[in-house]
């Protein structure tokens, strides 16, 4: 049996058997296929069981080709079936589908399925989900799917097909007007004709969207409409509708978007007073007459009105009662020669002549997210969008999904159906690709819309692109600079975009946009020879936003200083807390170490690394902007051994990122105690990156520079050649490992920890006979010391005086990690505190975002 039939190469058996059924050609791209038979027994990708029978097959962007097997049928226990954006899957759906009665979710989004949509779908009675939109289907809507009590979502969007929309003929016929627990009737771009029924719509319906745009409808719109209390966008532009438009719209009170434009309406505007939910009301292009009631604009929420190309006459006057959220008006084209307007408050009005239209290395998840009816005024506002893109942020974040940056780019409007298009980058987490799960957790958070964006932003359909890794894309070095600087430079092009579209009508707003692309116009390069910094995706704050959120830099908030200047908690208004780290004013060196951690910093991503929220070049201000880490530096916390190890870890994997996997390679330079900080679960994180270096080349394997560091981390070899390399971070970390056995500064009392420990150990004897250096704590827990001894060896093996003798960092993360696990830890677990339940350990004062060494 095939479950995807395919007539060419068989890559391999694919799908296994669930009970001998599975035996199947699956071509996919670049992409390591499933392992062994089962597909319940040796964890597939995309594929989910329970109780050894396959409940899930989530496989969307995955280059997949071929036809959907009519075999499919035989998988009676499958709940969701989800191959979203597979392009060269095609051919029709087999009859049969209509045998998996557990199925909950048919998910079919982008693909190249056509045919006529089976009469048999209405017997997949558990489902909830149905989204067959952008594909090639033609044909009727069955009637059958009448029949789906539990449909909630119900999107054939963007397809060929025709014919009228079916309702129920008494109990002998079902239809659409029997889905009560449905609340999304997408329906638009399609080729549907004949009128809407004055049955289809009923006072038990939960319809929160109705999308009947750019079809061939005919006919007037139906009062019973306005039965369907519940809704709140109402689609019916590009049509063929004809007649008055009816007054009992008004009875939608619950009404954000309502589009009519495009259509063959007469007579004059109706009242919709009541309507006081409305956003935007677009009615262009229907042969409206007559002037425009005063009671038009009263709407509180109102935002946007487009009534343009229509027979409109008469002054135009706003009342007084206009709403404030009121933005754009649109008149032109009509016989409106003049309006009254009390005040503008920066309503744009747009009446005369229309003029003529403008034309104009790491692998993220890319695609466009198309919202069919967003509640507000196009691009008007740029806080809409960076809420767009936080809250995608945080939904990744809450499920932790491996994703580490989001970016939105490109915002755009369609013409004529005024849908809402923008560009979505979604970059893997630690990593340069993403793997075939968490490729897919991506694409189905949008295609089975688990994330629900703000209310605003309305329906949504998510059109991914193919992955390049999966679909023969090459791995240049080049890609991942050119992502890097997409991902850096995204709210900086969702701000030119925003600039560009409304630059005519917001001069002011778009010279600020513009003032925002540059933040580091004044950096006077007079004053030395260091150029401004290059920016790469960090946010520029304003001063007066941290001087707000830190109350005015108190004394309270001030948590520590330097030679640098001060630092600073504050509190954002989305109640994040933050660390501000202020040079002192004039400070060359402050100058310096802005510049270089502001360049490092915001290209690097790595939950081992502290994450650089912003900068702020503000009134002859210099300030870095971290999260905030709760427990101090990683002195500050030590405690049992296994604690410890998972300190050892987590910098240790910090730090090899930035050697092997940041682009270009970093050189910390300043490995130290405490610059590795610990958040509210005790995880490491390499911080301060004032004295860093990028390393350009690849190839190079050294860097000539000024000999800098703190005295006892500072590696012997590169003090005397000026030769830095990351074996001088090694050697650093090697002396954070002793560090964390003995409790104590690697220099204390004119003794050097590493001689101590080499004088002292002794590996015939029993924990190396190192006891009296150790740690009391330690000493404490000394019924788990398992590992102890490799430990000493690879702390030793770091501080080796000639680098070719160190190990990179990488060789480290592994040995630590053999050592946890003779500890009888899990190295995979985050959180130092697995493995104990936590205990308080006394917080030290010292400043973990770069204090100078007393």
């Amino acid at each position: 049996m095939h479950f995807f039939s395919f007539p060419f190469t068989l890559l391999s058996t694919c799908f296994g058997n669930e009970e001998a059924f599975f035996s199947n050609h699956f071509w996919i791209q670049h992409i390591v296929c499933w392992k062994g038979s089962d597909p319940c027994g040796t964890n597939w990708v995309g594929v989910t069981c329970s109780n050894d029978r396959v409940i899930s097959i989530s496989l969307g962007n995955l280059n997949l080709e071929g036809k959907l097997s009519a075999d499919v049928s035989a998988l009676s226990k499958l709940q969701i079936l989800d191959l979203t954006s597979n392009l060269k899957l095609s051919g029709p759906l087999p009859s049969n589908i209509g045998n998996l009665k557990k199925l909950t979710t048919l998910n079919l989004m982008a693909c190249g399925f056509s045919g006529q949509i089976p009469e048999t779908i209405g017997s997949l009675e558990a489902l909830t989900t149905l989204s067959l939109n952008s594909n090639k289907f033609s044909g009727t809507i069955p009637a059958s799917i009448g029949r789906l009590s539990k449909l909630f979502w119900f999107d054939i969007a963007d397809n060929q097909i025709e014919g009228k929309l079916p309702v129920s003929n008494g109990t002998s016929s079902p239809g659409l007007d029997m889905l009560f627990e449905t609340q999304h009737f997408h329906f638009g771009n399609n080729k549907l004709s004949g009128d809407i029924p004055e049955k289809l719509f009923t006072s038990n319906m939960t319809l929160l969207h109705v999308l009947f745009d750019g079809n061939q409808l005919t006919g007037k719109i139906p009062d019973s409409i306005s039965l369907v209390k519940t809704l709140t966008v109402l689609r019916l532009d590009r049509n063929k509708l004809t007649g008055d438009i009816p007054a009992s719209l008004n009875n939608l009170t619950d009404l954000q978007e309502l589009y009519l434009a495009n259509n063959r309406f007469n007579g004059s505007l109706p009242n919709l007073t009541s309507l006081s939910s409305l956003y935007t009301l677009r009615m262009e292009g229907i042969q409206l007459e007559g002037p425009i009631p005063i009671s038009l604009f009263s709407s509180i929420l109102l935002q946007t009105v487009v009534l343009k190309r229509n027979q409109l006459n008469a002054t135009l006057d706003f009342g007084t009662n206009y709403s404030n959220q009121l933005e754009f008006v649109d008149l032109q084209n009509n016989e409106i020669s003049t309006y009254k307007l009390a005040t503008s408050k920066g309503i744009q009005v747009m009446y005369g002549k229309e003029p003529n239209p403008v034309c104009r290395c790491v692998y993220p998840v890319t695609g466009i997210l198309i919202f069919r009816s967003p509640s507000f005024s196009g691009f008007s506002n740029n806080t809409n969008f960076i809420m767009l893109q936080q809250g995608i942020a945080e939904f990744f974040k809450k499920l932790s999904y491996q994703v580490d940056y989001v970016a939105i780019r490109n915002i755009r409007e369609t013409i004529p159906d005024h849908q809402l298009l923008i560009d979505l980058l979604v970059f893997p987490l630690d990593k340069e690709i993403f793997d075939g799960t968490g490729m897919n957790s991506v694409i189905s958070a949008f295609s089975t819309h688990a994330y629900d964006p703000p209310g605003i932003f309305g329906s949504y359909i998510f059109k991914a692109d193919q992955y390049r890794p999966f679909s023969g894309g090459s791995t240049s070095a080049n890609t991942a600079i050119i992502i890097g600087a997409a991902v850096g430079a995204a709210v900086l092009l969702l701000l030119l975009a925003v600039a560009e579209i409304y630059a005519l009508r917001q001069k002011k707003r778009a010279e600020r946009a513009s003032g925002q692309n540059n933040p580091f116009a004044k950096w006077n390069k007079s004053k030395s020879s260091i150029d401004a910094p290059q920016l790469i995706g960090a946010k520029a704050f304003t001063f007066e936003e941290l001087r707000k959120c830190t109350d005015n830099f108190s004394k309270a908030n001030d948590v520590g200083g330097g030679g640098y200047g001060q630092v600073y908690k504050g509190t954002l208004p989305s109640r994040q807390l933050i660390a501000i780290k202020r040079a002192q004013q004039g400070s060359s060196q402050g100058e310096l170490e802005f510049k270089t951690e502001i360049e490092l910093i915001s290209r690097v991503h790595h939950k081992n690394v502290v994450r650089l929220l912003g900068f702020c070049f503000d009134r002859n201000e210099q300030m870095l902007v971290y999260e905030y880490i709760p427990n101090g530096s990683l002195t500050d916390s030590l405690s049992y051994w296994t604690r410890r190890l998972r300190m050892a870890l987590g910098s240790g994997k910090g730090l090899a990122y930035l050697h092997k996997l940041a682009d270009p390679p970093i050189i910390h330079r300043d490995i130290k105690s405490n610059n590795i900080l610990l958040d509210e679960s005790l995880a490491a994180k390499v911080a301060d990156f004032g004295l860093s270096k990028l390393v350009g080349d690849p190839e190079k394997i050294h860097v000539t520079t000024q000999v800098k560091g703190t005295m006892g981390y500072l590696d012997p070899e590169y003090y005397m050649t000026n030769q830095l390399t990351e074996k001088s971070d090694v050697y650093g970390f090697g002396v954070v490992m002793l560090e964390l056995l003995t409790g104590k500064s690697p220099i204390q009392g004119g003794k050097y920890v590493v001689r101590e420990v080499k004088s002292k150990m002794d590996k015939s004897r029993n924990l190396y006979d190192l006891q009296e250096l150790l740690d009391t704590t330690i000493i404490a827990s000394s019924g788990n010391l398992n590992g102890f001894e490799k430990y000493v060896d690879l702390s030793m093996r770091c501080v080796e005086e000639e680098g070719v003798k160190r190990p990179s960092m990488g060789e480290v993360v592994k040995e630590i990690e053999n050592i946890m696990q003779l500890a009888g830890l899990n190295p995979n677990m985050d959180s130092a505190t697995t493995s104990r339940t936590y205990e308080e350990a006394s917080k030290g004062s010292g400043d973990p975002y770069g204090k100078e060494p007393q």
